[in-house]
């Protein structure tokens, strides 16, 4: 905090893509489809479906990672639907990393070992955790990130990676 007493952000990153296009699309298509079904059924998943595309394309629209003081916020938005914090104190070791076309985008377990946070792209930023995880968050800013949370944690390279 500074001496207002406000938050002092030191690192604020916000990524774009056009992943939620494809989910927009998804949502249209199934509304178009709608219009095509007679079955009460059909109806009724075809706007879900379209519904929940929709929906899903406004959570994944961008990925903001933020310094919040003692942690890092990683947030899908603009609707807030996937989250987490990451407390300084849990990381070990960073490193620029990519992640592989088989990790994809959103937040999942990889076949590596460790969670994605993916929006687009391959560059990430690795994080090994005190409790032997490993955490990928996907960014288009890589160097900027990693160098920003070595200094917050004097942490060293990831080797395992």
């Amino acid at each position: 905090m500074n001496e207002s007493g406000y938050l002092t952000v030191e690192y604020s990153h916000t990524q774009r893509a056009p992943l939620c296009l494809v989910l927009y699309g998804f949502g249209v298509f199934c509304g178009l489809l709608l219009s095509s079904v007679d079955d009460p059924v059909g109806m009724a998943l075809c706007t879900s479906f379209s519904l929940l595309f929709a929906v899903l394309g406004g959570a994944f629209h961008y990925l903001k990672v933020e310094d919040n003081g003692e942690e890092l916020a990683i947030r899908f938005g603009p609707i807030p639907l996937f989250g987490r914090k990451l407390e300084y104190a849990e990381i070990q070791e960073v490193e620029v990393s990519r992640t592989i076309l088989l990790d994809g985008w959103g937040i999942h377990y990889s076949l590596r070992g460790g969670w994605v946070w993916n929006l687009w792209g391959f560059d990430c930023v690795a994080i090994g955790l005190r409790n032997g995880g490993i955490l990928r968050i996907g960014t288009n800013d890589p160097e900027n990130l990693a160098s920003f949370l070595k200094q917050k944690t004097n942490s060293s390279s990831l080797a395992r990676d």
